[in-house]
């Protein structure tokens, strides 16, 4: 049944991912136009959904369950980083493939995934996986891309998302609710995340020669990485770890641990490559590549989670 869910939620996003492809295509807008959407997006309309899925009454049940969500995280994310590492090596694996294949463009779509399938209430523990993945994208992620050695700290302490979680966190063991009016505001242009990110998406599809993705030798092998290959190796690692019983809704947490893995792979790998002049068109390529299809491979995993 939540396999179903998600199929026609999925598919919702790719017919608004389609109505972004047709403003370039009929030359109302312009892909480079899609940048504004970016900014309110990631500036305004995240932040506001963070902050939202914060503001649920403070019991230990939700306590544990952020405990167990982070605890999730960390595991996937060292277990992917250390895969990858030695794939790479074998394989010779470029800067921008590691990364590609590691993070997740969960942070556009598991939000408005995540509401449709189980409830605004499961939305707080999207923040457990979105806070480890945003430390480790301005960390890790970037050190892989641009071959440095150091940690910009000041930069990830300043991110606008990672103000957001703390100031929530801050609201949530404190107890504070916000006003009814604000909270509504919040909401609502939290609301957009999902249909934002893929308008940009559909943009960016609008204006790309689609022959072109044909001429990524690779790109296969990264699409069977992406979507098929680490999705399994973290339903093998949950299930196997033993952690759903930790709480009782463990199952369930863990679900939404998994979904956030098994999204294309990160969009803002490709904004990275642009800014650090990496190669952008193979980034973008692969995060499209991965797009239109986890349409059949999203499904798929949450139902071989279920089965086992």
């Amino acid at each position: 049944m939540i396999a179903v869910i998600l199929a026609k939620k999925i598919l919702s996003l790719f017919l608004i991912m389609v109505m972004g492809a047709a403003l370039v295509k009929s030359k109302v807008l312009r892909a480079e136009d899609s940048k504004s959407i970016s900014v309110v997006t990631l500036y305004l309309v995240m932040p506001c959904v963070i902050i939202s899925s914060f503001q649920v009454e403070y019991t230990e049940e939700i306590r544990d369950g952020l405990i167990l969500a982070l605890i999730g995280a960390v595991l996937v994310h060292a277990v992917l980083i250390a895969v990858t590492e030695l794939l790479g090596r074998a394989l010779g694996w470029d800067p921008v493939e590691k990364d590609s294949a590691i993070y997740s463009n969960a942070g556009n779509l598991i939000i408005p995934i995540v509401t449709a399938m189980l409830g605004k209430e499961w939305i707080i523990y999207t923040s457990a996986f979105l806070s480890v993945q945003l430390i480790l994208l301005w960390s890790h992620g970037k050190m892989v891309l641009c071959g440095e050695r150091r940690i910009e700290i000041k930069k990830i302490a300043t991110n606008v998302n990672m103000i957001s979680i703390f100031a929530g966190i801050l609201l949530f063991i404190c107890r504070i609710q916000l006003p009814a009016v604000l909270q509504d505001s919040i909401d609502t242009v939290g609301s957009m995340v999902g249909p934002a990110a893929m308008i940009v998406t559909g943009m960016l599809i609008g204006n790309m020669n689609l022959k072109k993705l044909f001429s990524y030798r690779k790109l296969p092998l990264m699409i069977f990485v992406r979507l098929v290959g680490f999705p399994v190796l973290n339903i093998a690692l949950l299930k196997l770890s033993g952690l759903s019983r930790m709480v009782p809704a463990g199952e369930t947490i863990l679900l939404i641990t998994l979904l956030a893995t098994i999204t294309p792979s990160a969009s803002t790998i490709t904004q990275m490559s642009q800014v650090y002049g990496k190669d952008a068109d193979y980034a973008s390529a692969i995060n499209v590549a991965t797009t239109l299809l986890c349409i059949v491979t999203m499904p798929l995993m949450v139902m071989i989670y279920q089965y086992i």
